[in-house]
């Protein structure tokens, strides 16, 4: 995908009532976002897709929903207070401020596209004999780009570990990064900002404690540790599971919905034994992208990105990247976080955080698997891998989003394809009987290619056109979005028709 696209995308976005600027009538809240009509519904139904798979599939997973506010020594105990920076650098003649990390990925970012314009290039003169894993390891070109890119990415790595901030200035300066905007090289020295959202609790200012908005939901799992472990009946292996609200002060916000100041999370914390961690790595590295494939997106726009630096509670970590049309980017995290965070809450706040094992007899700290995954950015990916452009055979263009039926806004719209001869009569029963069970949409304004043309631009996967005919034999038209093939169907097989192609059994089973 190109720019371009992604213009479409956003464009696309808020034309369909998906996704508003924030406060827009005031020009706009940098990076906060609404969500329009179709887009809740659509976020809706991701989240419950993440839940049944993560909680109501799995009976030792359990959910919680965490207060946004927390006590400011939680903050303290998880190290957000002392390490929860971004490393920023600002261009004297531009003005603009980036990450420094980020400008030295886009950079790389460069370098692999200048490696697949070589494999296509390769790809297309030599066609069906073309060999890529071979052509990556042999061509010298080729080799070329890889070593840069492994040295700069070893500099980096280097650099963000050491808290090297003169270091990752000089990187910038050896690569001759350019400021985007103005092209200038002229950087400040790189500086270091904490992200998280401060507030004050109280009334009167001067007694007011200074308190903190989540920058991620994690540590109320953590801290609420011992209240699931007593009420729920849960033993080890289990998780808690919850969707929440989250802020970052990120000063660098970009790419629409991709990176935000106010943003949604789904994580779950999976307590274990010590000394299993790396078989339930394994485990849930496999599970979580599972459920991604079985969305029936192209499994090339998927990959892993195994951490080469590791945060400081962790032993292991994975990305699941998608390919977005600015490239490849983190979806979902995997962390092996041993046994840090509920050690540190334990050393803070002088409460036990332990487990007893029945089976080995041991008292113990548990060690925990994270998955976490941005809602938001699940959201783009969705509508990212779901736009299409297609050329009909009459020489129009139809814009439809080949969204999941499990996931999308509206599963169904009835249609009469008239407005008299008791059409729309028969046509409001059918809606009365299916939005029991389905997100059902009415429309019976404009000719009936009007109206599925709107329905694909949102997304729904199936219509139910009352025609003439329906009043001689009962039958109606069902229309399949991403074919635009139409069958006859009787009415009062509809809903068994949809239950089996809307079923979860059909989906993750």
């Amino acid at each position: 995908m190109s720019d371009d696209t992604f213009k479409k995308i956003t464009s696309h976005a808020k034309e369909y009532g998906f996704i508003f600027p924030s406060s827009e009538i005031y020009d706009g809240l940098s990076a906060v976002y609404d969500y329009g009509p179709n887009g809740v519904l659509l976020k809706n139904n991701i989240k419950t897709y993440w839940w049944k798979a993560m909680v109501q599939l799995h009976e030792n997973i359990v959910g919680l929903d965490a207060a946004i506010l927390m006590h400011p020594a939680v903050w303290k105990a998880s190290g957000h207070v002392d390490a929860f920076h971004d490393p920023l650098i600002d261009n004297k003649d531009s003005k603009k401020r980036y990450r420094a990390d980020n400008l030295v990925e886009d950079h790389i970012a460069k370098i692999q596209a200048k490696i697949n314009k070589e494999i296509k290039k390769a790809r297309k003169r030599f066609g069906n004999d073309f060999d890529e894993e071979k052509f990556l390891n042999e061509s010298p070109r080729v080799l070329k780009y890889r070593e840069q890119i492994e040295r700069i990415e070893q500099k980096l790595n280097k650099a963000l570990s050491n808290n090297d901030l003169q270091a990752l200035k000089q990187l910038i300066l050896d690569l001759e990064i350019a400021d985007p905007v103005s092209g200038s090289r002229n950087w400040t020295d790189v500086k270091q900002f904490n992200l998280m959202f401060e507030t004050r609790m109280g009334a009167v200012s001067d007694s007011s404690s200074e308190i903190y908005l989540r920058p991620e939901t994690a540590q109320g799992i953590f801290v609420n540790f011992n209240n699931v472990l007593k009420t729920s009946r849960t033993k080890i292996p289990f998780g808690i599971a919850q969707i929440g609200k989250a802020f970052r002060n990120e000063i660098v916000a970009r790419q629409f919905i991709f990176r935000m100041r106010e943003f949604e999370q789904m994580e779950m914390q999976f307590f274990i034994r010590p000394g299993t961690e790396k078989e339930w790595f394994s485990y849930w590295k496999e599970t979580r992208m599972k459920w991604h494939l079985s969305l029936g997106f192209d499994k090339e726009m998927y990959r892993y990105h195994d951490h080469e630096q590791l945060a400081h509670y962790a032993d292991a970590a994975t990305d699941i990247e998608f390919k977005f049309p600015f490239g490849f980017k983190e979806l979902e995290g995997i962390h092996s976080r041993t046994d840090f965070d509920l050690k540190s809450h334990e050393a803070h706040s002088g409460k036990k955080l332990r487990y007893f094992d029945p089976e080995t007899r041991e008292t113990y700290v548990p060690y925990v698997i994270e998955t976490s995954i941005g809602l938001d950015r699940m959201f783009l990916a969705v509508l990212s891998a779901a736009y299409t452009e297609e050329t009909l055979s009459d020489g129009s263009v139809r814009t439809v989003l080949k969204i999941p039926a499990v996931l999308a806004p509206v599963k169904v719209a009835v249609l009469p394809l008239v407005k008299k001869d008791g059409l729309p009569e028969i046509a409001r029963k059918i809606f009365d009987d299916l939005k029991w069970n389905y997100m059902t949409a009415y429309d019976e304004k404009d000719a009936i290619g009007r109206r599925y043309r709107r329905q694909d631009a949102i997304g729904t996967p199936y219509a139910v056109t009352v025609d003439h005919q329906t009043r001689s034999d009962g039958t109606v038209t069902l229309r399949y979005r991403d074919s635009m093939h139409q069958e006859r169907i009787r009415i009062e097989d509809l809903k068994k028709e949809l239950d089996a192609k809307l079923d979860l059994k059909t989906w993750l089973g």
